[in-house]
């Protein structure tokens, strides 16, 4: 028995739900998305909640109705208020700079590092060394942060890098010099 699917999905208000078959589609004042069951889950929609329903003789498929369970409420929750991930570049000189759907980064190599921001996402840099990202897809927004954070992951010693804002970079104590 699974604990996550037995746990139905509160659709909050203003969160349009469409139920066929195998697809359920969640649409919004931030967005839409959509999510097919996989063969053994299918769901219902009734008094704004969303019950899923499995075979719960089979250990995958109630592994299976876990999962869709909560990438159903992290859909429900991204159409209605959508998510936010903010990274900060920590070193002398590392910059940022939103253009458009353009992300232009400074961060100590010999030329800037140019990313281009998927649709679903918007970015804002509201200072040089703050990106700010939104998206009502928690699945893309945690990708595009992962990519952008990749091109200098944060180094152990001075803590320079690209971070998230919540990360809690464990530092290290440099070398000592031999007793001169």
């Amino acid at each position: 028995m699974s604990r996550v699917a037995k746990n139905p999905v509160s659709i909050p208000s203003g969160v349009e739900v469409t139920l066929n078959e195998r697809t359920i589609s969640l649409s919004g004042p931030k967005g839409k998305s959509e999510f097919a069951f996989p063969d053994s889950v299918s769901a219902s929609h009734a008094d704004d909640l969303v019950t899923i329903s499995y075979d719960e003789s089979s250990t995958e498929s109630t592994a299976l109705a876990g999962t869709a369970r909560s990438l159903i409420n992290n859909m429900a929750i991204g159409v209605s208020e959508g998510f936010q991930k903010t990274l900060l570049l920590v070193g002398v000189g590392y910059r940022a700079k939103a253009n458009g759907k353009k992300l232009e980064l400074t961060l100590g190599f010999s030329h800037p590092v140019h990313y281009e921001i998927p649709e679903q996402v918007d970015v804002e840099t509201p200072s040089q060394t703050e990106v700010i990202l939104k998206s009502h897809d928690k699945q893309v927004l945690g990708q595009v942060a992962a990519e952008i954070r990749a091109f200098r992951p944060p180094e152990p010693y001075k803590g320079k890098g690209v971070k998230y804002a919540d990360e809690n970079i464990r530092r290290k104590e440099a070398k000592k010099a031999a007793g001169a």
